[in-house]
Formats: C-alpha cells, structure tokens, sequence
C-alpha cells in the first residue's frame, strides 16, 4: 500500500511472554521475568501482522474452540509484535494519568464510563503492581530497574500511560485478548460475505451486514510529518490494536491489492489483483476439482 511506502511508527515487543493466573484464576499475558524489550516498526511488517491477527481471530470463530491453541498462538503473536496497548486504547484519550479520572470510550470490556485511575491500572497490572502515586491531576511514577528506565527514557516523547504499557509488570486478559482478535476476523469476513453474496442476500441482511461493519471504529491515531531523508509520516500509534485497526482497515478498501478469504480454503490473503479469488493455485485446483465432482454426481 503506497501510503505506508514513507512511514513509520514504533511499538515494544519483549522476547518472551507466558500465561499467568491471577488470584482469582483470571489468564493474563504477561513479559517473562527475564525477556528483553525491543523497539520495532509495525508498518514495516504490516501485512503480515493482520494476517497473523486475522489467523487468530478465525480460530476464535469457530464453535468448537480450542483454547490451548489459540492462547499458544496469542502467545506466538505477542512475541512478534507485543501486547495490545489495550490500557491505552479504551480510554478517551491515551494521556489519562493527565486528569484526575480515567474516562473511557463505548467498549466491549468495560461498562463504566469513568474510574478511578488506581482502579483502572490495576486491570492491567494483576501480579507486580506499577509504583505510581496519583494526586489529583499529578502523577509520580517510580520506574524500578536499569532496563526499564533506559525504555522509559527511549519512548519519552509518548504518553506516561503508553510508557507503562510498555513495562515488564504490564499485562492483558486472554479473554480480552480472544475477544479482539475475533472481532476483527468478523468484521473482515462480513466485508467479503457482503460483496461475495450481494445478490442472494435480501436487504434487511444487506442492512445488519452494514450496521455491524459501522461498528468497526475506534480513537484514531495520531501523526505527524518528519524531514528525514525523504518526507515521513510518522504514525503515533498509542496502542498497537488502534494501529492494527488502521492497517485492516486500509486494507479491507483497498481497490488494486484488497485483502479477501480465499473461496476455497477462507484464508486471509493479499490479492495480487482486484479479480484473485484463492490464495494459491493450489486450493484453486481443489475448488475446480470439487466442483466438477459435484457436478458429476448431479449428472
């Protein structure tokens, strides 16, 4: 897509994750005690990190869910690409630890409109509590470790609340997790349902398809123009699933490359050409084959 040809952004991701339970049994995941952190691109692997989400949310789909799968999977896709940035995405706004409240958007986690902030961190922060003090509209942040204060120090120009997204401590509920994966596999197979079965579906079905795709939003992230050695657009995306909600959504409109399920197999895959209905020649074949299999029989 020519409109990330000259951008970048930046996101954290730690070399290894696990699954932790809280005290009430609620599956976290979380940094390793002694996973590194590293500073990356999204942008520069954005295809393939939606087809990897997408993958995921599939799985999600199905009615016989096996969750030792897809949690290996989350598993594998946060070593990839980091955790979500959920505290930072649900929020009105990614600078909360700025007013003396969290106020939160129209969400599918939270049914409160407001929370206290210590109320809110402590959803993200389930085993190792952040040592923050809050005061009203101030906030002091004690930051525990060499590696840790080098991060902070690195991503400066971010929100503290971003900051602290990105800190071992920092964890995201499975169940939160699942939810958004397979949320955006819906909402990109509705796309292609829509168009696919256009004439067969009668129009209060074609209006359902469109009021569930309308919900498909979000805060948008930010940007700005760098003089680098070219102009760059430097996306600041304040959480990861913002940004993943941009790039799906760029790509679900694209007109010469668009992403469709492959008619065969329902894979995700990124169309050579506006036509491309499979995802290979292979399970082009094999949809040729069952076909005229299909057609014998009738005869």
């Amino acid at each position: 897509m020519k409109m990330f040809n000259h951008s970048n952004s930046t996101w954290v991701r730690y070399s290894e994750y696990e699954w932790k339970q809280d005290e009430n049994g609620k599956l976290y995941l979380t940094a390793c005690a002694d996973a590194q952190p590293a500073i990356y691109d999204p942008l520069k692997e954005y295809q393939q990190l939606v087809l990897d989400a997408l993958y995921i949310g599939r799985l999600g789909m199905k009615q016989e869910q096996d969750d030792t799968e897809i949690q290996s999977e989350i598993k594998d896709f946060a070593e990839k690409y980091g955790l979500f940035g959920l505290m930072t995405a649900l929020p009105t706004t990614p600078s909360f630890m700025d007013y003396e409240a969290v106020y939160l958007s129209k969400n599918r986690f939270i049914k409160k409109e407001t929370m206290s902030t210590e109320e809110y961190l402590a959803l993200f922060f389930p085993f190792d509590k952040i040592n923050v003090v809050k005061r009203s509209v101030e906030s002091l942040w004690n930051i525990e470790g060499n590696n840790m204060m080098a991060l902070a120090m690195t991503m400066s120009d971010r929100p503290m609340a971003v900051n602290m997204s990105f800190q071992r401590q920092y964890a995201e509920s499975y169940e939160w997790m699942k939810q958004v994966f397979t949320d955006w596999a819906f909402n990109s197979t509705t796309v292609f349902l829509y168009y696919n079965d256009y004439d067969r579906l009668d129009e209060d079905y074609k209006q359902l398809m469109r009021q569930s795709i309308r919900a498909f939003d979000g805060n948008a992230p930010t940007y700005h123009i760098a003089l680098l050695e070219h102009p760059t657009l430097i996306w600041d995306f304040h959480s990861l699933l913002l940004g993943i909600q941009m790039m799906l959504s760029f790509m679900l409109t694209d007109e010469h490359n668009p992403l469709r399920l492959c008619k065969q197999c329902m894979k995700p895959f990124i169309a050579s050409r506006p036509s491309a209905i499979f995802c290979s020649p292979r399970c082009k074949n094999q949809y040729n084959v069952y076909k005229n299999r299909a057609k014998d029989k009738d005869e």
